[in-house]
């Protein structure tokens, strides 16, 4: 099924949630300008929620989603406004959804897992999602082991529901390519990071677009693994080989980063930042995204 219609958007071009980032602003301009907004709820409490989600629908008729993070500690306090005020789409990463995927779906709203490699593909696929994101390393933030380009068309060919594709993907080629590999659409956070409406310091977004193709750097291990652009923190994070450490120096980064404290925040990016040259418009960004959407297969050769 084209994504297209199974979201009801104009764009099969997806605002990849970013947390403390993806507030109403974007997720409005994103929405408004054909593709799908998506709200971020980390740090977000049931009031701001609800506030949020008011403040979305006052200012856009177009579907949006809202992402969960499984793992942050008041799902239990998030999951009952979404329940009580379904919304059009729910992504969902770090952590298992199963718990209450029927009930969403149950209300008519979207449930699409965010998954890094086939066997979670899978597993989503058997609780019933409406439709996967195969995300690649190349993405910022939290990442997995799997590239895009290898990852996409395996999930492609393990589940029989649609599969959109993340990591490394941020201009018109790159969304030609995902389709070639199978995708039905893409998720994209990076590109997003250079928009007028994105509510981060100048700062951040100026570092995006100076950013190069050795721009972004893995700090972390095992599972918990982040990709940001290069800074003095990273530098420290890379060289600290205690775990108490690293904890101390990465608590509050991201916000710091926001706020524009271009040697302490954690400014996370994906590779692609090094083609993102400009500040534009949210809607001048959808646009060129969408000009690598094929109209019809034969356009992908």
């Amino acid at each position: 099924m084209q994504l297209t219609k199974l979201l009801h958007i104009q764009n099969p071009i997806i605002q990849g949630s970013m947390a403390r980032i993806s507030t109403p602003a974007l997720v409005v301009a994103v929405s408004e300008a054909g593709g799908l907004g998506v709200l971020t709820t980390t740090g977000a409490t049931a009031n701001s929620l609800q506030q949020n989600l008011k403040t979305i629908r006052a200012a856009t008729k177009k579907p949006f989603g809202v992402n969960l993070m499984l793992q942050q500690p008041n799902i239990a306090e998030l999951l009952p406004v979404l329940q009580a005020d379904p919304v059009p789409v729910v992504f969902t990463s770090a952590g298992n959804p199963a718990p209450f995927m029927k009930e969403l779906l149950a209300l008519g709203t979207k449930v699409i897992p965010v998954v890094p490699n086939v066997k979670i593909a899978k597993k989503m696929a058997a609780l019933g999602a409406s439709a996967i994101v195969a995300e690649g390393l190349e993405s910022g933030g939290h990442i997995g082991t799997e590239t895009t380009m290898a990852l996409v068309p395996q999930v492609v060919a393990a589940v029989t529901i649609p599969v959109i594709a993340a990591g490394g993907i941020g201009t018109a080629a790159g969304v030609k390519a995902a389709f070639a590999l199978g995708a039905v659409g893409v998720q994209v956070g990076t590109a997003f990071l250079a928009a007028e409406e994105t509510p981060i310091h100048n700062n951040y977004k100026q570092l995006v677009i100076q950013a190069d193709d050795n721009g972004t750097v893995v700090t972390g291990t095992g599972g918990n693994q982040v990709r940001s652009l290069k800074n003095a923190l990273t530098e420290i994070l890379l060289a600290t080989t205690d775990p108490a450490r690293f904890e101390q120096l990465s608590q509050g980064s991201l916000q710091r980063a926001i706020d524009g404290d271009v040697d302490r925040g954690s400014f996370m990016a994906g590779q692609i930042a090094g083609a993102i040259n400009e500040i534009r418009p949210t809607k001048a960004i959808v646009i060129e995204l969408a000009k690598g959407v094929p109209t019809i297969i034969e356009d992908l050769f």
